[in-house]
């Protein structure tokens, strides 16, 4: 599992930053509860961003959201552009582009599909990623769990499944897991050769200027509007920038384990918010589907933490 959610389509602390800290408080409902409060926070930033679809699109939307990131993390970071090798320029601009893939791909798919199913279905790509690396046979087990919760979001428990979703937006979920599993390894790349989260900034940078020539040729004048501007601005801080700098806060105090486990709860924090937010209610199948897939995120997390600990 990734040390960022849907998930899914926000920007997260690179995996080197996620340590168990040894002087870890005894309490950790802190902590906790700030994880919590940044995977919300990413869900209704999403939710938010539906809204302004409309008269941005879903290019224009990504385009500000990465754009107002990344002039934020470069103002606090300040990172150096110099002292670096050619290696290392690569693996941050990797970053980028799998950042502008992921963010792409999921804001494409939650214009079409309700956001509950969309971070369900993008969930899969980090889970597999934990199944492959995991190569235990108990992996098998959570991979199956997993594949039952989409067979229902199919429409195989009875549901009205993918035969009521957006084919298109269903595909751009799975890409954009796809791209979360890359964003997962060029993550753990980029933390361990540039220091703090310089490399996070600078591919945020890159991620803006590859999205922005999308953006303009959806949006156009539409990005310039300053109610959308403010709205994208929204969304970038609710999405990018506080759930950030939270769970910087709460892995000072939190173990990666506990923290990639708590991440496993971001579809059902997204349907809350489509439910909420957008009014998008959920059938029992679904969020049946949905807990499996849950349950699965956290047993694979469980076995990788459990099989490093055995090493």
């Amino acid at each position: 599992m990734p040390a960022t959610s849907p998930k899914s389509e926000r920007t997260a602390p690179a995996p080197a930053d996620l340590t168990t800290t040894a002087g870890a408080a005894p309490s950790r409902f802190g902590p906790v509860a700030l994880v919590i409060a940044a995977g919300i926070s990413v869900q209704f930033g999403a939710a938010l961003a539906v809204m302004i679809m409309p008269g941005a699109g879903a290019a224009g939307v990504v385009t500000l959201r990465l754009a107002a990131a990344a002039l934020v993390l470069l103002l606090l970071c300040r990172p150096k552009v110099r002292g670096y090798a050619r290696a290392d320029w690569g693996t941050v601009v990797a970053f980028g582009v799998a950042m502008a893939g992921m963010n792409g791909l999921f804001y494409q798919s939650i214009d079409r599909i309700p956001l509950g199913p969309a971070v369900t279905l993008e969930v899969l790509g980090p889970l597999v990623l934990s199944v492959v690396v995991s190569r235990r046979l108990v992996s098998l087990l959570w991979a199956g769990l997993a594949l039952a919760g989409v067979a229902l979001l199919a429409g195989l428990g009875g549901g009205e499944g993918f035969g009521g979703l957006d084919l298109l937006g269903v595909g751009f979920a799975l890409g954009a897991g796809a791209m979360w599993a890359a964003y997962i390894v060029f993550s753990a790349r980029t933390g361990r050769r540039f220091p703090q989260a310089d490399g996070l900034a600078l591919a945020m940078a890159v991620a803006a200027v590859l999205s922005l020539p999308l953006g303009v040729v959806e949006a156009g004048s539409a990005l310039l509007v300053p109610s959308t501007l403010a709205l994208g601005v929204g969304v970038a801080v609710l999405s990018s920038v506080l759930p950030y700098t939270l769970e910087l806060l709460a892995l000072r105090r939190l173990p990666a384990p506990t923290f990639a486990i708590l991440m496993s709860l971001e579809p059902a924090i997204a349907a809350t918010a489509g439910f909420l937010i957008l009014g998008q209610a959920m059938s029992a199948v679904d969020a049946l589907a949905i807990a499996l897939v849950i349950a699965a995120s956290m047993g694979a997390v469980r076995s990788q933490t459990r099989k490093a600990a055995a090493v």
